[in-house]
């Protein structure tokens, strides 16, 4: 666990540096550029926005889940990660529904800044229950703070006419990569083994979206960002599973001996 721990911080510390020294790098117009503009409903990019209800179903179920009795926490404190968490995902839904109606960098401002809500709360989840509950707990707040700063960072520097995508891009890594250093330590609960279907499901999300076009290309029927948007729904939707089903590790083992 040392290891790691070192490794965790080690690793903090060259992203920050990467984030601070890398050449700034503005968004590409191209990015807002979707497959998918087809109108329906009224509704412009009618697919790319309806597909973020996922996002809400998700967030809504999460925050009962997280904030119901039965569902096991060791304290009491430790369902704030998690209810941060699913909080970001339910206005990832919105924020990004806004943005898909008119992609730019302005609406798109919207749809990253809730994203690094969740991605720094999870993050803040699972070092308060595989490395230190005190560590993980008092991080949340800093960890949120730095993602929405690399949010607030690339818009001002668009908005200036000099964009700098790079903060935010390598913080999206290192919450990624992070989590996988995490998740070999082992948990404090039964199904910790489950936070790899969120890495499945997230990389799953990368590779539909990389493949936006080629996905609509075949049929006609739905592109590859539409599906991106489901997939990454089903990353949250495998912590809300996790949550539902777990038990303290101790629990279990008592069920195991009888008694």
């Amino acid at each position: 666990m040392k290891k790691r721990t070192w490794a965790i911080v080690v690793f903090t510390g060259l992203a920050i540096a990467l984030a601070l020294f890398l050449p700034a790098t503005p968004q590409s117009p191209a990015y807002h550029h979707f497959a998918d503009s087809r109108r329906m409903l009224g509704v412009a990019n009618f697919l790319d926005v309806a597909s973020n209800v996922g996002f809400l179903l998700v967030g809504i179920a999460g925050l009962v889940v997280a904030a119901r009795a039965r569902t096991r926490f060791r304290v009491g404190a430790e369902r704030l990660p998690y209810l941060v968490f699913f909080a970001g995902v339910l206005l990832t839904a919105i924020g990004s529904g806004y943005y898909h109606l008119s992609p730019d960098n302005e609406t798109l401002f919207w749809d990253r800044l809730p994203m690094t809500v969740a991605f720094m709360a999870l993050v803040s989840a699972q070092i308060a229950e595989r490395i230190s509950l005190r560590a993980g707990l008092l991080l949340l707040l800093p960890m949120l703070l730095v993602g929405a700063v690399s949010v607030f960072h690339w818009q001002a520097t668009e908005r200036a006419g000099a964009g700098n995508v790079v903060p935010y891009g390598v913080l999206q890594a290192y919450a990624v990569v992070v989590l996988l250093l995490i998740a070999m330590t082992p948990s404090h609960y039964t199904r910790g083994g489950d936070i790899y279907w969120v890495f499945a499901a997230y990389v799953a999300a990368k590779v539909l979206e990389a493949l936006d076009r080629q996905f609509l290309d075949v049929g006609n029927v739905v592109s590859g960002h539409t599906l991106k948007h489901l997939a990454a729904a089903m990353a949250g939707f495998m912590v809300l599973r996790m949550l539902a089903l777990r038990e303290p590790t101790s629990v279990a083992r008592d069920r195991i001996a009888g008694r």
